[in-house]
């Protein structure tokens, strides 16, 4: 005689699904821990890394430079030789994708130091901060323009909110020190509104042409709908052979 079949109990059933239903959540929850320690720790590894060897690179080239000037002058072309065109002129700007300066904030730390690189594509801001192309040259007349991450990739613009008027942001390339002088706190923005980064930077606190400074960086912090501004005026420059400016943990 064949056995009827029966259903489990229904506490067994019940007991199944709430074990399947935590398994589930144990799994989901491993996963974000996973991508919160890599969006935290593994991303600011990396990004250290690269700064690290943008830094290095650029004080290679640095050093390089004095020799690179000592190399004798190309020859003038003897009487009658054929005329060679002059190559076009360059548009007043720093090597794509190179690093060109390094920036350092007081008010981030004594150790807070990172480079300057010449573009602000996402690859690049994994490397350190990036120059807003055709934006004021360093020290020049207009708005030196700069962009950083606020969180991941070293977080190198996470305490940009702690700014405030009188601050320093000090940079310095292979000749000179430039100290811009913060005007203004924070502002929050939207990513349309591009003319923060004009000549005279619209919403700033300045209303004629002079030498400023903008850093830009996402709001809210782990997110991208907003934009936090701060302003700076060019208060000091001096040359590297005379020292660190004031302000600055030698």
């Amino acid at each position: 005689m064949r056995s009827r079949w029966s259903p489990p109990p229904r506490d067994v059933v019940l007991r199944l699904l709430v074990r399947t239903f935590s398994e589930v959540c144990l799994t989901a929850g491993s996963l974000i821990l996973l991508f919160v320690a890599y969006a935290l720790l593994w991303t600011g590894v990396k990004a250290d890394l690269a700064m690290d060897g943008e830094m290095d690179r650029m004080r290679d080239r640095w050093a390089a430079a004095p020799a690179a000037a000592q190399q004798p002058a190309p020859q003038q072309p003897a009487p009658g030789a054929p005329t060679v065109p002059a190559a076009p002129a360059q548009p007043a700007g720093y090597p794509p994708d190179q690093a060109f300066a390094e920036m350092y904030v007081p008010r981030f730390g004594p150790d807070w130091n990172k480079p300057v690189l010449e573009g602000t594509g996402p690859e690049l801001l994994k490397k350190g901060l990036g120059h807003y192309a055709g934006t004021a040259r360093l020290g020049g007349t207009g708005n030196f323009a700069v962009a950083g991450h606020r969180r991941t990739y070293g977080d190198p613009f996470k305490d940009v909110p702690r700014l405030r008027p009188g601050d320093a942001v000090i940079l310095k390339d292979a000749t000179t020190w430039y100290t811009y002088t913060v005007r203004a706190e924070a502002l929050r923005t939207l990513p349309t509104e591009v003319g923060v980064v004009d000549p005279v930077p619209r919403r700033s606190p300045f209303t004629a042409p002079g030498s400023y400074l903008t850093l830009t960086t996402c709001d809210p912090e782990w997110g991208h709908s907003h934009r936090l501004v701060v302003w700076a005026e060019l208060t000091q420059t001096r040359t590297v052979a005379q020292g660190r400016p004031e302000g600055l943990a030698r």
